[in-house]
Order: structure tokens, then sequence, then C-alpha cells
């Protein structure tokens, strides 16, 4: 299905009865796909991990097939260029990319000759150049980091600078899959409202994947949903899409739970949606989360591990300062802060990796007490402390999905198929002969995970770990990390995903510019915070509430006998 141009507008990219397959594939990724955008109108890419938005994104500038392979049957038209006779390079001057990885893109070495570079491919004259650098580190908040090497940048500074140097040529289309997926809130606010300015002022057409749906409806003017396995794609505005399909973000999950019409989109409409609801919440308070282990503050009886003044410098950089720190066995912690506060260096020095400028780390593991991760290899490391990095792809080296299972068997000395266990339960939609380099990033993320997860380390330290995955999928790996820690493991998530913390979180510790700013339960941390705050949290304010399953679990029953939902638009 899909949509007609509004009057006055034209179509800038056309899929006129696209079909796209991979070679060993039983069905095609995308089949019989008919679609127009419009100039001018910021579209959002939906689906579950792997169904092919991904495909839709690069088959814009010729990616698809030109350097991924398979077959493509059908036309796209690109401001009226035909992507199979016009490869990537061609398409350079209308499309902008920026993919799931965007240190794979790079070909500097720092932030604004990377700026630079694709208007140097396309000969920019420089006092243009020039302006236009300067321009997009403002836009993006880039400024301070300008001489900064692309090596030394955390996983949202690189998104940042991938999406300016899309940005300086001046495209008149911005594809882009999954931008604000390593961002923290604020950052991710920013890019949002720079993309916004684009479309607005500029009549620029943005093309975005993106499963945080919370970050980005309220922006939306049309969603592409992307159902996989060959299903036909459909659209539609966002209220309609939201009224129909079961995903959502939490606003549109409290709408629904209230019997709210229309459906709010944003955190402001329902806000203003939510007086009765709020007045009804007067006397009733939320679940209580607690460990599942005894005591959840800062000063654990039997810490699982720990460290003492631990210092990391990079360069002139300090990127952890005097970080003295203890987690008991059952807790889930959230590692939260902007972009290079320190978060993923801290759990990188956790598990032993990299130099320390001074401190200590202990791990509290029965089997190997007290003993330093940085001293440990192999299995016994893996039998203490495990880490899945932001880039999954860091601990991906063969070539099948079974390969990989097997060999972590092998590492970790598990019985044959335990690892291959943990990603069917995952998922489940993976199969052994599937080479790494095909999956999506949030299935790389999975099988990643399931690496690390087969051996059952006490501490479990996850980066990242919702990057690049759907909300069924969100839902799985939650009820996982809630299993690990009510059997004692302890779990630590760097994360910008506000929602995940909700969710799943106990303690939450916040880092900035290296050093520990705040340190306590969930919602003593969150819910004050602008940009720290669930959606749930910021409508219900000043009540403490995180979830829609929060407030289901106090006062469900209640709502079901006051409120009667109805039902929404269809989509067209």
């Amino acid at each position: 299905m899909s949509w007609a141009a509004d009057a006055g507008s034209r179509p800038i990219i056309r899929f006129e009865d696209v079909t796209i397959t991979y070679p060993q594939a039983a069905t095609p990724v995308l089949a019989g796909l008919d679609l127009q955008i419009p100039e001018g109108e910021l579209v959002l890419v939906v689906g579950r991990t792997g169904s092919g938005k991904s495909t839709l994104l690069r088959s814009i500038n010729g990616l698809v097939p030109h350097f991924t392979g398979g077959t493509l049957t059908g036309r796209v038209l690109v401001d009226g260029r035909d992507t199979a006779a016009h490869p990537p390079r061609e398409l350079a001057d209308v499309v902008g990319v920026v993919l799931q990885d965007p240190g794979s893109g790079f070909v500097a070495d720092t932030v604004e000759e990377e700026l630079a570079y694709g208007m140097e491919c396309l000969g920019i004259p420089p006092e243009v150049m020039r302006r236009r650098v300067e321009e997009t580190l403002d836009l993006l908040g880039l400024s301070e980091i300008r001489s900064r090497p692309l090596l030394t940048l955390s996983a949202g500074q690189r998104q940042r600078v991938a999406i300016g140097a899309a940005l300086t040529p001046h495209p008149s289309i911005l594809v882009l899959d999954e931008p604000t997926s390593a961002l923290d809130p604020g950052a991710a606010e920013e890019v949002l409202a720079a993309l916004q300015r684009l479309v607005h002022d500029l009549s620029v057409t943005v093309v975005l994947a993106e499963h945080r749906l919370e970050r980005v409806v309220q922006y939306a003017d049309r969603i592409v949903i992307v159902p996989g396995d060959g299903q036909p794609v459909r659209s539609g505005t966002p209220s309609q899409v939201m009224a129909q399909t079961p995903i959502a973000p939490p606003v549109v999950e409290l709408g629904r739970l209230v019997g709210w019409q229309p459906l709010p989109l944003s955190v402001r409409d329902a806000r203003r949606a939510a007086i009765g609801l709020r007045d009804l919440l007067v006397g009733h308070a939320p679940p209580v989360r607690t460990s599942a282990a005894p005591g959840t503050g800062t000063r654990a009886a039997a810490p699982a591990i720990r460290t003492d003044r631990l210092t990391v410098l990079f360069g002139a950089t300090m990127a952890l300062a005097d970080v003295s720190l203890e987690a008991a066995p059952g807790q889930i912690i959230a590692l939260m802060g902007r972009n290079g506060a320190g978060k993923s260096t801290l759990l990188a020095s956790l598990v032993g990796l990299g130099q320390r400028g001074r401190g200590s780390v202990q791990s509290g593991n029965v089997r190997i007490d007290g003993r330093d991760p940085a001293l440990l290899r192999g299995p016994g490391l893996l039998a203490t402390v495990g880490l899945v990095p932001c880039d999954p792809a860091d601990l991906l080296e063969h070539g099948t999905i079974a390969e990989e299972c097997r060999a972590g068997d092998r590492d970790g000395h598990l019985d044959p198929g335990t690892t291959r266990a943990v990603l069917a339960l995952l998922a489940p939609e993976l199969t052994d002969g599937m080479h790494p380099r095909d999956l999506s990033e949030g299935q790389r993320l999975l099988l990643a995970l399931a690496l690390v997860l087969a051996a059952r380390p006490p501490v479990l330290l996850l980066d990242e770990p919702t990057r690049g995955l759907d909300y069924p999928t969100k839902a799985r790996l939650v009820d996982l990390v809630r299993d690990l820690a009510a059997a004692g493991h302890c779990v630590v998530l760097a994360t910008h995903d506000v929602e995940l913390v909700a969710e799943v979180a106990t303690r939450v510790i916040v880092l900035a510019d290296g050093e520990v700013v705040a340190d306590g339960p969930t919602a003593d941390v969150v819910v004050a915070s602008p940009m720290l705050a669930p959606q749930v949290a910021k409508v219900l304010a000043p009540h403490p509430w995180l979830t829609v399953s929060d407030v289901t679990a106090s006062i469900g029953s209640l709502l079901l006998r006051t409120h009667a939902p109805t039902s929404g638009e269809e989509i067209p």
C-alpha cells in the first residue's frame, strides 16, 4: 500500500513495483513495493529487527543492489534518476546517507576533515566548504571537538559527526538508519530539531529508520511499516498507524489504556489529556522495585564488583576521575549521562580493558574472589565478567552463525549447543547458515549477546544493549536480564534508552565528565530529570510512575471500569 503525494508537492522518491531478493534467501526482503515520497517530508520507516528497513533505505541511493548484491526488479527513481543506471557516486549530490555503523564510513582523521570530505569530492569551492563546516559544527554541537581524532570519539559523538558529514554537501534527500540510537536524550533532541529545520525551512526530504518511536513519531509526516518476510509495505499518517499497530511508544500505550481519543503522539498532548488520570492516581503508589539481592544502595554487603578511585586518561582528557563504586549481586544498574561522559570507559575498565591511570577494580566472584579482571584471560574472565560492547562486530569473527555459536561454546568451556540455545531465545528468526555481516545491526547485537550470556558471568556488562532492537525483541531482552538478576547476577547497562531504564533498572548511576554525579534508586534519580525521565513520568508528574505497566498494576482494574477505548482510523 502507498500514499499519494499531497497536492502541490512532487514525489522526489518513487518505488515502482520494486522487489529485492538476496542470494540464498527463501523470500524477497521487499516485494512489489509501490511508494511515493513527496519533497520536503520527514518519513519514518518502522518494522521488526531484520525486516528490511535498511534494505529500503539503501536502495534510495543505489547501495542496494550495486554494493550489497542481490536482485532488484522494478524501478527506484530518485529525483528522476533510475538507481539501476546511477550508482551511489552519481547520486551523492542528491542523497546523503548515514548508516547504522557511522564509523564504517569515515575516511578522514579528524572531525573537521570528515565534515569537509564529501564537499571536496563534489568540487565545492573552499570558501563555501568553510562556511558549511562552521554551520554544521554549530548545528550539531560539535564545535568543542572539531579538532579531535575520530578514533577518540564516543559512539554518540561519532553518530553526530556522520550526520554532519552527510549534511555539509546540502543534499535534497537525507537518509538515516537509526540516527539517534547512540545519542543521549539531549543530543537526540538537537539532531531531531536540526532535521525538522531542514524539512520545514529548506524542503529537504528526510527518510529515517528508528526503533525508538518515543523520540521520533511526533515529528514524522508519514510512517512506512516494513513487516518483513515479503509482506506488503504499508503506510499512513502517524495518527493512523499508531491507532492500528500493536507497537507503540509509551504515551500511545498510556492513551490506549485510558481510552484517550485521539491518541497522543507527544508528551505535551498526553499531559493535556491526563488531568483526570493524575487526579485518579492520588492516594495510589507505584509498585516498589527492589533488587533481587539484599540491599540496593551503593554500599551493598557482598559486592559482585567494585572500583576504588578508578581513574582513566586518554592523553590530556580525563575519561574517569576517582570513581569508587560497588555493585551487588541481583542489581540491575543503569549507567547514564551525556555522550562522552565515561560510561563505555567504565564498562571497559570493569572487564580489564584499557590502561588505568590509577585505582583498582575487583570482582567478588566466589570462584575467583577479589581478582582484578585485567589479570584474567579466556574462560577465567568469561566466568567472572562479560562485556557486550556497543559495536557487536568486535566479538564476531567467523563465517556463519553456527560457527560463531560453536566457538562461543569452546571459549567458555560450555556444553555443545549452549550458545545456540540462548540465541534461539533472543532471535528465533536467525538460521545457522547466515553470515554475521549479512545481519542487521540489531541482529548482530543479539548474536554478540548470546555469545556472552551463554557463559552466564556473575557480572554482565552491556553497552547500549537496545541499539537496533525493535520493541518485542527489547521485551525479550528485559525478561532475560530480569531472570539473570533474580538468579543473583549483577547486570550493568550503559544506555541512553530512558524507557529501558524505567522498565528494568533498580539503580541508576549518572556520569558527567568522568565523575559520578548521581547514584540511587531509579525513580529517585530519573523522575526529576528533564532529560532522563521516561515519557510516563513526564506525563504523570509529580506522581512517580515510570511505566505503563506500573500504572496498570496499581489502578488497571479501576481504569477498565471507568474507560472504554474506541477504535482508531484505518490505515489506507
